[in-house]
C-alpha cells in the first residue's frame, strides 16, 4: 500500500514491485527494478526516502528518518530481512544482512557487507569495501573481489524478481494436497558457505 502524507505522495517506478502488504508513506522514491517485500515499512512522513534502481527492501524491513534528513539507498542496496535503516546513506552494491540495524548519519561505503544482527551506531562513517560485523560493529576486514562479485549475483536474483512479481503474483486459493507433478525449484544462488565449498 502506498500512502500520501502531508501532501507528499510515494512515486514508485512501473518496473518497481512494492508488495501489498508493504507500507510505503509520503516523501519515497522508488527506481527501476526495485523489490519492496511483504512488511515493509518505509516512512518518508518526515524526511525524505530516495531507493535508487535496482535496490530490494526485503520482508519485515524498516526504513525511516528524522525530521528533514534524507534516507539514500545507492543502487543494488540489498536489505536483508528484517533490517532497519535510520537516516542513513547506503551505497552501491552494498549489502545490509538479516536484522542489521544502522543509525542516523552513518554511511555504509560502496561495496560494503555488512552481517546479519550487526549494529551500526550513528555518525559512523565505514569506508567502502568494509566486511563490517557484530554489535557494537567491527570491521574485520575488506571484502574481496569474490566476496563482491558473490553478492552482486544475489542482487541480480533480486532484480528480477518484481519482474516475476507483476507477471505471476496473485491471491489464490490453497491446494488441499501436494500435486503429484509439482516441479522442483532450481538452486540457482547458493550461500557463501555453499558458494565456496
Amino acid at each position: 500500500m502506498t500512502y500520501e502524507f502531508n501532501g507528499y505522495k510515494p512515486v514508485v517506478h512501473e518496473s518497481a514491485f512494492v508488495h501489498p502488504q508493504a507500507a510505503v508513506t509520503g516523501n519515497v522514491i522508488i527506481g527501476k527494478n526495485v523489490y519492496i517485500g511483504p512488511g515493509a515499512a518505509i516512512r518518508g512522513d518526515w524526511g525524505q526516502i530516495v531507493i535508487e534502481d535496482n535496490c530490494n527492501v526485503q520482508e519485515n524491513c524498516t526504513i525511516h528518518v528524522f525530521p528533514g534528513v534524507t534516507v539514500l539507498l545507492k543502487e543494488m542496496a540489498h536489505v536483508g530481512h528484517g533490517a532497519i535503516i535510520h537516516g542513513a546513506t547506503i551505497g552501491r552494491n552494498v549489502l545490509i544482512g538479516m536484522n542489521a540495524v544502522v543509525m542516523d548519519r552513518v554511511e555504509v561505503g560502496d561495496e560494503s557487507i555488512v552481517g546479519a544482527l550487526s549494529f551500526i551506531k550513528a555518525d559512523e562513517k565505514i569506508p567502502p569495501r568494509s566486511l563490517v560485523v557484530g554489535n557494537p560493529y567491527k570491521i574485520i576486514k575488506q571484502v574481496s573481489d569474490e566476496m563482491i562479485d558473490w553478492k552482486t549475483k544475489g542482487t541480480q536474483v533480486y532484480m528480477q524478481l518484481p519482474a516475476d512479481c507483476h507477471a505471476t503474483l496473485k491471491p489464490c486459493e490453497p491446494l488441499r494436497e501436494v500435486p503429484a507433478d509439482r516441479q522442483k525449484q532450481e538452486s540457482t544462488y547458493k550461500t557463501w558457505n555453499e558458494s565456496k565449498g
